[in-house]
């Protein structure tokens, strides 16, 4: 089974996380904590709190948060473009990805869907661009057979990230299945992430064969925290 990997196939910077939680420190430009200050600050105060890394969006917030946590803390660095549509593609071309590990990013978290490139590249280019330049690739997957072709690409690790946003069923928690599936069947790390809110979803993505999880909002959006509670209270 692939949960039978052997350990000296993964990457120091994967070894370093494994068992752990990535903290996603992200702010739209909505919310009042937008900005690489406040980013950077996020992410020193969840390294103090015993995350193994961090996942982050862009050159400048990048930038801050490594000069923030120091050499030693992976980043998971992405860059996000806004489509036409209103949506969000992640790390859509080699020069993306190469602007955010200029930031401090050593790993590099880019979509792995079905859905066409913006730009033209194909997956497999953006992930060997990524090799080039001394980082990891790590594929934001929604469906099982995503990450199948994410790994045939030369992806270093495949995560849920995608699931229920492009691909995969709309759950309200973590997609499950989907990273046990990837776990059991895949030689390739995997991470969990998408929808982490309790320590006990945590504990359980790691139980099926994640790697690590990443949590996001549980953790760094004290706006989206809030609106949980209060729409509790109704």
């Amino acid at each position: 089974m692939a949960t039978e990997r052997s350990e000296q196939r993964i990457a120091p910077a994967l070894q370093r996380m494994a068992g752990g939680i990535v903290v996603s420190c992200q702010a739209r430009e909505s919310n009042p904590l937008h900005g690489p200050v406040f980013m950077a600050a996020m992410a020193a105060a969840a390294v103090a709190g015993g995350a193994v890394g961090i996942r982050a969006d862009g050159v400048a917030d990048i930038g801050a948060i490594r000069a923030a946590i120091g050499p030693e803390i992976p980043i998971m660095g992405i860059s996000k473009l806004r489509l036409p549509d209103g949506g969000l593609f992640i790390t859509p071309t080699v020069a993306s990805a190469r602007e955010i590990i200029d930031a401090g990013a050593n790993l590099v978290a880019l979509e792995a869907t079905t859905r066409p490139r913006p730009g033209g590249e194909t997956l497999a280019q953006v992930v060997q661009g990524i090799h080039a330049a001394g980082a990891l690739a790590m594929a934001d997957c929604g469906t099982l057979d995503d990450a199948r072709a994410a790994v045939a690409a030369g992806v270093d690790a495949v995560g849920s990230t995608m699931s229920g946003y492009v691909g995969g069923p709309k759950l309200i928690g973590p997609d499950f299945e989907l990273i046990e599936r990837m776990a059991a069947e895949l030689p390739a790390p995997v991470f969990a992430e998408g929808r982490v809110w309790t320590p006990e979803d945590a504990k359980r993505a790691l139980d099926l064969g994640a790697t690590f999880v990443v949590v996001g909002t549980a953790i760094t959006n004290p706006q989206a925290i809030t609106e949980r509670f209060v729409a509790g209270l109704r």
